[in-house]
């Protein structure tokens, strides 16, 4: 599963960051040998399963991979996503993550120095080739990486989170603000929260898989939060701040995927928007209370294998109970 460290205060753009991608671009020497200069990821890429199960756990080992390649140097994949921000296409589907990444690291070139491209070069071509086997794998294994898995979740600390907005299960509230929906209707923080008992709140961007690949799954858990008084909000943080191509493009992906709950969008300079700053993994889901205080730890992570969606229930059933106090 992909995480990914962005600075969202930085994306008054476009489509680009992690699930993503636009045209190929021809690796250069240093990333053409990144397949074998990893030999766990070699010999993932090598196997060849033989029934839906075992297609099903390579998929799962080979997200984790790439997870693992991106987590490895978050300052550097931040300088490139956030490069892409600016001015990439949006993903067609189809479309190579890796060749995203490695078309994305040539248009920043000048902002890395040989080391560092030939670091973020090998990686992107890593992820390019284990792309190309987990594409195989749903061809021959249809489904297979829709499998839920724990080994597709991350902790915190090995995503690159820190404290500060992200921290404890003391009561915090989350800052209030005043925003819109992607319709352009008037939203603020006093009445979302107080009209639920809970509200599950999941920051992603539009060009983030895992945050896509999930989005299913957090309709079905609107639906059933409904049975109880709560509701899914969703932030997707290139929308910060209004931008109408931005909104349009998340709109288009939500649209594609079936999904109905309310997604908003506020001021990036607002302490709002500060907060959504601070996360250093997308996607990220919050739970809060009726009173508008933050419930736990963030679920850092995409929401669809067992044990991170235990873990969100847990704090579901908690806020609910704060909020019926």
């Amino acid at each position: 599963m992909k995480l990914f460290k962005i600075t969202p205060l930085i994306m008054a753009l476009a489509l680009a960051l992690a699930l993503c991608l636009a045209a190929c671009s021809t690796p250069s020497g240093d990333a053409n040998e990144s397949a074998g200069s990893n030999p766990e990821i070699a010999e993932l890429i090598a196997q060849e399963p033989s029934s839906s199960n075992e297609a099903a756990e390579l998929y799962a080992k080979l997200m984790q991979k790439e997870n693992d390649i991106l987590s490895s140097d978050n300052a550097l994949w931040e300088k490139v996503f956030n490069a892409a921000n600016k001015d990439s296409a949006m993903i067609k589907d189809g479309s190579n993550y890796g060749d995203f990444l490695l078309k994305t690291i040539d248009g920043a070139k000048d902002e890395f120095t040989a080391d560092e491209l030939k670091t973020l070069k090998a990686g992107a071509q890593q992820i390019k080739e284990i792309e190309d086997k987990l594409e195989s794998l749903e061809k021959e294994f249809p489904g297979c990486g829709s499998t839920p898995s724990a080994g597709e979740s991350v902790d915190a600390s090995t995503a690159g989170m820190t404290a500060g907005a992200n921290a404890s299960s003391e009561a915090t509230k989350f800052p209030s603000f005043k925003g819109k929906d992607l319709d352009g209707n008037d939203v603020n923080s006093d009445e979302l929260f107080s009209s639920s008992k809970v509200t599950v709140m999941n920051f992603w961007f539009t060009t983030c898989k895992p945050c896509v690949g999930e989005l299913g799954d957090l309709e079905q858990l609107n639906k059933e939060l409904a049975e109880k008084g709560g509701q899914v909000v969703g932030v997707n943080s290139f929308t910060l701040d209004g931008n109408k191509d931005d909104i349009a493009d998340a709109k288009d992906v939500l649209n594609k995927k079936g999904v109905t709950y309310k997604n908003i969008w506020f001021k990036s300079d607002s302490e709002a928007g500060k907060f959504t700053s601070n996360l250093f993994s997308f996607p990220t889901t919050y739970v809060i209370d009726q009173n508008g205080n933050i419930v736990g730890d963030p679920i850092v992570g995409a929401i669809s294998s067992a044990e991170q969606r235990a873990a969100l229930d847990k704090l579901i059933d908690q806020a609910i109970a704060n909020s019926e106090r």
